[in-house]
């Protein structure tokens, strides 16, 4: 479903010098699979990520998603791709302040036609009610804890229904339990609804049974980058 060819990043801080963030990655992710980047910090993971879904641009090499080259579509069609197609889990929040968590859930919906045919506000309250949060409809994200923040992010990453979920170390501001608990919903949300799955992490005690690991190492793979 993704694909990563040759891919590379640099960034030039200034005159001679560059900083080489990913260097000649490939990478293949299939429907439904499920991925681990792992390393330590400033290995390339995030940008690596940022790269398979169209956020960064290479500075070398390709990147398709479903066969399409991403670099080739206009930043609408980026944009809809992004919005309709892959959910996404930073490492923080990112709710909005000023809405309730209904309404955050359902907001990515306002964005563009969801193409899906369902009761958009409907389906926020079902995932709501999924990830354990059905009596927290009218609140506000101050008004919750920092694992349910991020439940409500996770309910509003799959309101479009994405065929992939990216997450970005998203535990790593969360407590052991409630870690424990935000990998093991990640975990049954991926067996259920068939997603593909990619985690950056640097917690490899993180990584479920099953997952494929992906270790990277100065912007390059070191192991796993074979299916």
């Amino acid at each position: 479903m993704i694909r990563l060819e040759n891919v590379s990043k640099s960034y030039r801080l200034g005159k001679g010098n560059d900083v080489h963030a990913v260097s000649d990655v490939s990478l293949e992710i299939g429907a439904g699979e499920s991925v681990a980047l792992v390393g330590r910090s400033g290995s390339g993971k995030t940008t690596l990520l940022n790269l398979a879904a169209g956020l960064t641009r290479p500075t070398a090499g390709r990147v398709t998603f479903d066969g399409v080259e991403l670099w080739k579509l206009s930043d609408a069609e980026q944009s809809h791709l992004r919005n309709q197609r892959i959910g996404f889990v930073f490492q923080f929040p990112s709710l909005l302040p000023t809405l309730t968590v209904l309404e955050n859930v359902f907001f990515p919906t306002t964005l563009g036609a969801n193409g899906h045919g369902v009761d958009a506000m409907g389906r926020a309250k079902e995932l709501l009610g999924r990830v354990g949060l059905a009596d927290k409809l009218a609140a506000y994200p101050r008004q919750l804890s920092a694992g349910q923040q991020q439940r409500v992010v996770i309910a509003r990453s799959l309101i479009n229904r994405p065929e992939v979920l990216m997450a970005d170390e998203p535990t790593s501001n969360l407590d052991e339990r409630t870690e424990t608990e935000i990998m093991e919903l990640f975990h049954d949300l991926h067996i259920s609804l068939g997603l593909a799955f990619l985690l950056v992490t640097h917690t490899r005690q993180l990584v479920s049974p099953g997952m494929r690991t992906v270790e990277m190492a100065a912007g390059r793979i070191v192991s796993g980058a074979a299916g």
